[in-house]
């Protein structure tokens, strides 16, 4: 079968059509305007899609259970929620997703990359939703509410996660057992109890895991930019009690870790552990 050929990337299709609408991913073209908000899109299809918005029509139904969508592709992306598919792989460590969009966002992990910037203190964050979040430290405001019982939250995520009080949605089945969960923490914790592990605490910003709820809880306060422990000397502030009784013997003086070989003192432990590693090696080889 005779097959055309980007000739920006390489992509391969069956039809010259396909290959000269693909194009316009390179070239930026957008050929369809949306006669409602002005919106631009390089496909007909994806056009026909966007008007739903503005009509509220909802023809996408999840497989699954009786939810609606008003376009094709977040309907695609709302049923690896039930299928478990992560088909965007990261290239440096393998760790997979659900969207693409979670995917370029972790990517910056690696780079280090930090685009949002808080006006008001100078912090950078990967994330928008992170920058939105650490925001709320400055104001004081909850700014997500639920439009069911207005409660609200600092978070985007806590709303969600609290809709589903209302919805009675519960998204996540285990298919050992059959039993379901409304979060999807509840759902990874209970997936434990087949595989007799102990249980782990998830971190919703970054889905990172830990084996105690106040360890969680500590990691949050990263993506939170919080700093609740402040130095009696200078007010700096830390987001681990360790971190600023460590701080202060800059202004204590204090050194609690010695060398045994030579007797030299350090106010930090990774400081003595240099030292040696250094200047005593060879006796600590061989003793």
């Amino acid at each position: 079968m005779k097959s055309f050929t980007c000739t920006q990337c390489g992509k391969r299709f069956t039809s010259k059509y396909k290959c000269a609408v693909h194009m316009r991913v390179h070239t930026g073209e957008k050929l369809f305007t949306c006669d409602q908000c002005g919106k631009s899109f390089t496909q007909s299809s994806t056009l026909k899609d966007h008007m739903n918005i503005h009509t509220g029509e909802k023809p996408y139904t999840c497989s699954h259970w009786d939810r609606r969508f008003s376009q094709s592709g977040i309907l695609k992306t709302h049923e690896r929620i039930h299928t478990g598919e992560k088909p965007h792989t990261c290239d440096q460590c393998g760790k997979s997703f659900k969207q693409k969009e979670h995917l370029k966002g972790h990517m910056r992990i690696h780079t280090r990359e930090k685009p949002y910037t808080c006006d008001h203190c100078g912090k950078s964050f990967g994330h928008a939703a992170n920058l939105k979040d650490h925001m709320n430290i400055h104001t004081r405001e909850k700014l997500y509410s639920c439009d069911q019982c207005d409660k609200t939250f600092l978070r985007a995520s806590h709303v969600k996660n609290h809709l589903r009080v209302h919805s009675k949605e519960i998204p996540y089945s285990c298919h050992l057992c059959g039993q379901s969960f409304s979060r999807l923490h509840y759902f990874k914790v209970h997936q434990k109890t087949h595989a007799a592990v102990r249980e782990e605490y998830m971190c919703f910003d970054c889905e990172k895991t830990f084996t105690s709820a106040e360890h969680l809880k500590r990691h949050q306060r990263i993506h939170a930019g919080e700093k609740p422990y402040t130095c009696s000397h200078c007010d700096k502030r830390f987001t681990r009690s360790g971190t600023l009784k460590t701080h202060e013997r800059i202004h204590t003086g204090e050194k609690p870790y010695h060398c045994t070989a030579c007797g030299k003192c350090f106010n930090r432990s990774s400081a003595l552990h240099r030292h040696t590693k250094s200047n005593h090696h060879q006796i600590f080889s061989y003793s």
